[in-house]
């Protein structure tokens, strides 16, 4: 399903304006009004499910979903009216359902999307949107044809702090920006290890083969399930992954990006199963109408910027400095005030009058969506390339070379063997 380079720059150019259409015929968009309630299914409902089931809690919450029996019936405790299932292909088969919430493990989160919007279902999933670029680029067009709602879990997009971020870079706040640091204390779970060597019994609990999924068949361990699967490159998409999407954000947002030229990885000696304890990755963006190039660097693992940066100035655990050449913007994630600096050059400063709308909330906001309001702020025209960019530091990290990216044709130019990575198999049984 590679785009041709027309639909890609329509694709793209949607993005850029924060495209999205109210759609007369999809079925989940025509059974609600604004003062009506959607009936609601949840597939995931342990770990962040039990935070976005709780977002979702002023509509109809009608189907709980998870491979897990504990976390499920700790689930219906508080929603005991609703049905149960193991398989969510069983449960987006309802035709009574309106839209569902996605929060399972990043491997899993394509075939359940994509089932879901085929279906008519609006879709709001966990970040990242998908566990492979190819993954990103299909749910896109699915939710550009299909006309529904969609919304990607990064929940401080719809947060004043970034929308600040946007608004002060936008307006020439520190000048032309041509340099952005991008960070994470991440991983909190095993990266760089081994496959686990022993195979416990499954849980009783557990329902292995669905929690497997689309992914090849391996025997159940602790090592995976529950939380661990992030490092694993078979089930997630390590700390860039996990927390690209939220970092990157306000830098994709606030310097209108689209898609790098180029993409060069840092790190120990990448591991065949598991993401590396730590990586420094430098994406390169080519010029956007009159706005320059942009090198944009992440780090995780420990690894911060070059200390002269923000002399000084504590960082952040996780955040962001944008380096324009009339100052610099430091963003915090998870909290905390934006900072410009040095802070003595803009203790005067006065920021411009709010342009951008303001939200209600990540749920509410694709909940308004969902009943034919407007877009919701990270919907897939602007959470597939992003995620797409944040993705494409893996395939770097794991080639091992410095990738041309050709983003039309989905694919690495100078780089044949990153295509393996780029698009996987599914198991049989499960299809995107």
């Amino acid at each position: 399903m590679h785009s041709n380079r027309r639909r890609f720059f329509k694709t793209a150019a949607l993005a850029g304006a924060g495209y999205w259409a109210a759609s007369t015929g999809a079925l989940a968009a025509s059974r609600a009004s604004p003062n009506e309630k959607l009936n609601m299914g949840a597939i995931g409902v342990g770990g962040k499910g039990v935070e976005n089931l709780n977002g979702i809690g002023s509509q109809n919450i009608v189907a709980l979903c998870d491979i897990d029996e504990n976390s499920l019936a700790k689930a219906a405790e508080k929603h005991p009216k609703a049905d149960r299932y193991h398989d969510f292909r069983k449960l987006l088969e309802r035709k009574d359902l309106d839209a569902v919430v996605i929060s399972t493990p990043d491997h899993t989160h394509a075939a359940a999307a994509a089932m879901a919007l085929k279906l008519g279902k609006h879709v709001y999933v966990e970040k990242p949107m998908t566990h492979s670029l190819h993954e990103a680029r299909v749910l896109t067009e699915l939710a550009a044809k299909a006309k529904l709602a969609t919304q990607m879990g990064n929940q401080h997009h719809s947060g004043e702090v970034y929308r600040r971020t946007a608004e002060l870079i936008q307006s020439g706040a520190i000048g032309t920006v041509g340099a952005v640091h991008a960070w994470s204390n991440r991983p909190i779970w095993p990266q760089g290890i081994d496959r686990p060597a022993d195979a416990p019994a499954v849980p009783k609990h557990v329902h292995w083969e669905l929690w497997l999924g689309p992914a090849p068949a391996r025997p159940y361990h602790p090592a995976y399930h529950p939380f661990k699967w992030r490092g694993w490159w078979e089930f997630g998409t390590g700390a860039l992954g996990d927390m690209g999407c939220h970092i990157i954000d306000p830098v994709f947002w606030a310097l209108k990006l689209t898609a790098p030229s180029t993409i060069e990885a840092e790190g120990p000696s990448v591991h065949a199963e598991t993401a590396p304890k730590w990586c420094i990755i430098r994406y390169e963006f080519p010029a956007r109408a009159k706005l320059p190039p942009v090198k944009l660097t992440w780090y995780d693992g420990g690894k911060l910027p070059p200390a002269e940066l923000a002399e000084g100035v504590k960082l952040p655990a996780n955040g962001a400095l944008f380096v324009g050449d009339r100052g610099q913007l430091l963003v915090p994630h998870g909290g905390g005030k934006w900072q410009l600096l040095p802070e003595a050059q803009f203790a005067e400063f006065k920021g411009p009058e709010p342009f951008l709308p303001r939200s209600a909330g990540h749920y509410a906001d694709w909940i308004a969506a969902c009943k034919g309001g407007s877009p919701a702020g990270s919907n897939f025209s602007y959470a597939g390339p992003l995620t797409e960019t944040v993705l494409l530091g893996n395939v770097a990290l794991r080639v091992g070379k410095k990738l041309t990216w050709d983003s039309a044709g989905l694919q690495v130019s100078n780089c044949p063997e990153a295509a393996a990575l780029i698009r996987r198999d599914y198991r049989k049984g499960w299809s995107l």
